[in-house]
């Protein structure tokens, strides 16, 4: 039985982290490892992210000195981690029991390097109100107009990431490292099975309508090495899929 990684980057989730912990704890598959990267520089929220991980020995916390943002905690947690495969979660997001259990055996009966799964959107009162369908991407083109990879769906070879981080952005790094990922020729292959809660949170930095079209452009232009109109062009691209979904 492989090790499964499950990297969580937490800055002030304290009202979700529990149920999102419990998830994970929960999963059918035991064989994890559980690493919270702890991201808040004022550590308001550290005794109880302790208090409430005391019970199961397969939760390692990490400090960080400073606020790095999501994508910087993420690749500090790939680095400390021990498993064959790395599944990540975000701090207010849930997996249904058999989340890991189903997904590695799909991969590895298909010796797959990166798989995603569908999900469900759900708002505060934990009612669901959108579904997203997994789909496979097996080259940039597939995927390089719309972000349709749910990070807290994702499960990837731990070995592909030795030498592809997240970069430091405070939204879209997941974009950049799949767009990475695939124009390496690595595949991604989509399950189209729901075993995600995806909690959609107004006010937080992900529903930041600006940061996320800045973000969007630098993803084009600075990453992907596209000029100005070209980067513009995709950033138009991407806002019209987003407002579609």
């Amino acid at each position: 039985m492989s090790l499964v990684s499950v990297i969580i980057p937490y800055y002030r989730k304290k009202r979700y982290i529990y149920r999102t912990l419990k998830s994970v704890i929960n999963q059918s598959y035991k064989k994890l490892e559980i690493i919270i990267i702890y991201d808040d520089d004022k550590k308001d929220d550290l005794k109880f992210i302790k208090h409430i991980t005391l019970k199961d020995k397969r939760i390692k916390i990490l400090v960080n000195k400073k606020n790095l943002g999501a994508g910087l905690s993420r690749n500090k947690g790939i680095k400390k981690s021990r498993g064959e495969y790395i599944a990540f979660l975000d701090a207010d997001d849930l997996w249904l029991k058999d989340k890991i259990k189903y997904q590695i055996r799909f991969m590895k009966l298909r010796e797959i390097i990166f798989s995603h799964t569908s999900y469900s959107i759900v708002d505060s009162q934990n009612m669901i109100i959108s579904k997203r369908n997994a789909k496979n991407f097996f080259r940039l083109k597939d995927l390089i107009k719309s972000c349709d990879i749910g990070l807290s769906t994702v499960m990837i070879k731990r070995c592909y990431l030795n030498n592809n981080k997240f970069p430091n952005l405070k939204t879209k790094e997941d974009f950049v490292l799949w767009l990475k990922l695939l124009s390496k020729n690595i595949k991604i292959y989509g399950i189209n099975k729901n075993l995600v809660l995806w909690n959609k949170i107004e006010n937080s930095l992900s529903s930041s309508l600006i940061q996320k079209l800045l973000d969007g452009f630098k993803v084009y232009n600075y990453y992907m090495k596209f000029n100005f109109l070209k980067s513009f062009y995709y950033l138009f691209l991407l806002s019209l899929n987003y407002l579609k979904k």
